[in-house]
């Protein structure tokens, strides 16, 4: 396979990066960069409910003026 990675590679890479950088290590990384997706989660759904939060805000004051304009 020409320019492609093969398990045996990974594996291999996966195993100097252990050493170099031991288990304990990776844990943290891991674990730090875990938290890190689940905020970058948490603040997207906090956005977006926000925002609709808005659209019915604005879709009951356009309501309130249609009824207001009629009579």
């Amino acid at each position: 396979m020409l320019g492609g990675i093969s398990i045996w590679q990974l594996l291999i890479v996966l195993v100097i990066v252990a050493l170099i950088f031991g288990t304990k290590k990776l844990r943290g990384i891991g674990g730090d960069l875990g938290g890190a997706v689940k905020g970058f989660k948490k603040a997207i759904d906090t956005d977006e409910s926000k925002k609709e939060g808005e659209e019915v805000t604005n879709a009951k004051v356009e309501t309130e003026k249609e009824t207001a304009d009629s009579k």
